[in-house]
């Protein structure tokens, strides 16, 4: 009689995209899960708002992390279906910047290709239209032509799109030719959402809310393979387990979990805020996200305008003064793989924002955008930011395509940097553990369960709904 052998246990430290997306994705094999996350509920990090499917947003990265952005964009738009709003994306050159909008057309076409390249492949990888409406470009002639439009709700061209933004920035604060992208919006709360409908379903799979690990090691046992010995602190009193395999998804706290394990790992945290603000001008008909292009961490940093229903506005301004901060980035060091944020920082994460400083902030933001939209400075900010700090694995700040990294001991990092990459870390894991017993499906559930629950979290945490409904 063949010998039969325990399920495999696994944990997961940190319910963040990466955790929550990975618990998925792992859950539909024959293996037991537990999830160690510090809150009370699930994705609930930094400001995502962007499926980043071709990541245009960075002119600075290389072509190579733009390909692999767009490939895992797809995963995430076929696996995380009712979490994507679907709007295309304007990438604008301002005259005062440097750069050239030019020098983005061969970046553009090289991603139009390797999209059709794609759909060839698998036509269910067609998530953004067809190839040959990936991109658009439009010179101000055509602008002008636009904005004579009717405003409309119901956008059915990719010209459309566009009125509003003819309509309401000053064309002539711009270099040509802008273009449109279809790089669509991704809603954290429905991400939050999708997560926590399907976790708490699963017969394999345990969550562990506010709860915090505090030591894990690895011990062997006389005839046994090793195993993590994992404890953590919940409502005041410590809790062991072993497991298998440890998945470090700790999010900007990864090197309090190195520490823990003994693996030092160099790498960066920044600190970053979007902010909220109200403009409720239904007459515009629906918005684009608009891209301001502009060099990062100087008062002319790039601007982001991402819309939501009913007037909302995530806003973006890559400057010290608005998204970024004065010492918002930290390094690890040879003593510890954790970077150590300023103290103002950790009191943010851990109590919030002052009043003031929120409306100061967010005031800032309407004025980085008002000064290519004029109007908008009639904007009202419309809550406290999103916030968080985002991780970045070894010394280079404009990384932004980033998978996983593991040990022969079974010790694995989720190290992601946008959301769009927790799948592909997921399967990389999968392939890394061979798990091939698939014995499950995530359950499905409807758009309108998930808005539910999106809107639900939204309320929790103290923003407005809708930020969580769809655009």
């Amino acid at each position: 009689m063949d010998k039969t052998y325990p399920r495999k246990k696994i944990a997961i430290i940190g319910g963040g995209i990466a955790g929550a997306s990975i618990a998925m994705y792992l859950s539909q094999y024959d293996v037991d899960i537990e999830v160690f996350e510090q809150g009370i509920s699930l994705v609930n990090g930094p400001p995502i708002c962007h499926l980043h499917a071709g990541g245009n947003l960075y002119r600075e990265i290389s072509d190579d992390q733009c390909i692999t952005l767009l490939t895992e964009s797809i995963e995430t738009v076929r696996y995380f279906p009712h979490t994507v709003n679907i709007r295309p994306t304007v990438i604008a050159v301002p005259k005062k910047d440097p750069g050239q909008p030019e020098d983005l057309l061969p970046r553009l076409k090289l991603l139009q290709q390797t999209y059709a390249q794609l759909i060839e492949q698998n036509s269910a990888n067609q998530v953004f239209g067809p190839a040959e409406e990936y991109f658009k470009t439009y010179n101000k002639v055509d602008l002008d032509q636009i904005a004579q439009r009717t405003p409309t709700q119901t956008p059915t061209s990719l010209d459309d799109w566009l009125i509003a933004f003819a309509n309401q920035v000053d064309l002539n604060e711009l270099k040509y030719p802008i273009a449109l992208v279809q790089e669509y919006g991704l809603s954290v709360f429905r991400m939050a959402a999708t997560a926590q409908l399907s976790l708490s379903s699963l017969n394999n799979l345990t969550l562990h809310f506010s709860s915090s690990v505090n030591r894990l090691s690895k011990v062997i046992r006389e005839g046994e393979h090793s195993l993590w010995d994992l404890s953590y602190l919940y409502s005041g009193q410590h809790y062991s387990s072993q497991f298998d395999y440890v998945i470090n998804s700790a999010g900007f706290k990864t090197g309090i979990i190195d520490d823990l394990a003994n693996k030092h790992r160099k790498r960066l945290v920044e600190f970053k805020a979007a902010y909220v603000a109200q403009w409720d001008k239904p007459q515009f008909g629906k918005w684009p996200e608009i891209i301001f292009h502009g060099e990062r961490g100087t008062p002319q940093g790039m601007a982001q305008f991402t819309p939501y229903p009913n007037g909302y506005f995530q806003l973006h301004g890559m400057t010290e003064e608005i998204t970024l901060f004065k010492d918002g980035l930290s390094e690890s060091c040879d003593l510890s793989a954790q970077p150590k944020l300023p103290e103002a920082f950790n009191k943010k994460l851990t109590t919030g924002w002052d009043i003031s400083l929120q409306t100061e902030r967010t005031q800032r933001a309407i004025n980085h955008l008002s000064q290519f939209m004029p109007d908008f400075i009639e904007a009202t900010p419309a809550g406290k930011p999103l916030y968080g700090a985002q991780q970045i694995p070894g010394d280079d700040v404009t990384l932004r395509a980033a998978n996983v990294s593991y040990t022969e001991d079974g010790y694995f990092r989720a190290e992601i940097v946008k959301a769009s990459s927790a799948i592909e870390c997921a399967k990389e894991i999968e392939r890394v553990l061979k798990l091939s017993n698939k014995v499950s499906n995530i359950p499905a559930f409807t758009l309108l369960d998930i808005e539910k629950e999106a809107e639900r979290l939204a309320i929790e945490r103290g923003y407005p709904i809708e930020l969580a409904q769809v655009y």
